[in-house]
């Protein structure tokens, strides 16, 4: 399995009742997963206890092999840049930066640029004549198409993205999230999609449903 968590469990300093109450979960390479849930059930803290982001108040989190869980600050951010890749609802781009700068962001940190494979991924993704100018240049449904670049550029195997779309009108979504599934499955990545969309949901390979801090 890429990914395994066992009773899985989120508590934070501030609150008696934890946010996560025993989350178990495999996911296969190249799988893809939606996750829904209300505003509040705890979708985003779940994302970034996989992608290292946070830590795990107990249970496993083993991400390739890797348990999360033991590792500090530094372990994690090195998972990150070498196994997962995030996509962010707010985009996160860094605005002092060209977008073919942007793309190749993460890919550099990884030492896995591929000047080749970024362009294709530019190609893909209708960017290939944006490439010089800046983030506040864009579109938002450009900024966004140029994060899951930057995400996808570094060649990750696990992708997680919490609500990619969100941000966009519907048409938008619907083609950026169509590129985005397209070019995580070409590139035989697993997925881990948080969203609100039932409509988008349903297009993945398997759908949970997280409430009360449990997986349905």
């Amino acid at each position: 399995m890429l990914l395994h968590l066992q009773d899985v469990t989120k508590t934070y300093p501030a609150s008696e009742s934890p946010v996560l109450r025993g989350i178990s979960l495999d996911l296969a390479a190249g799988e893809m997963l939606a996750l829904t849930g209300e505003s509040g059930s705890g979708k985003s803290t779940l994302l970034h206890l996989i992608g290292g982001l946070d830590s795990a108040s107990s249970g496993v989190v083993a991400v390739n092999g890797v348990d999360l869980t033991p590792l500090d600050d530094a372990g994690r951010a090195a998972l990150r840049r070498g196994t997962v890749g995030v996509i962010f609802q707010q985009f996160n781009l860094i605005p002092s930066l060209t977008v073919a700068a942007n793309i190749a962001f993460q890919a550099r940190l990884s030492g896995r640029h591929d000047p080749a494979f970024a362009q294709e991924l530019a190609r893909r993704l209708g960017l290939i004549d944006h490439l010089t100018r800046y983030p506040e240049q864009l579109s938002g449904g450009q900024q966004q198409r140029v994060a899951i670049a930057r995400t996808l550029a570094a060649r990750p195997s696990l992708v997680l993205a919490d609500e990619p779309t969100g941000n966009l009108d519907e048409a938008t979504a619907d083609s950026v999230f169509t590129l985005m599934c397209d070019l995580v499955r070409d590139s035989g990545a697993a997925l881990v999609l948080v969203t609100h969309s039932a409509r988008l949901a349903a297009r993945l390979d398997r759908r949970l449903h997280l409430s009360g801090g449990l997986l349905s």
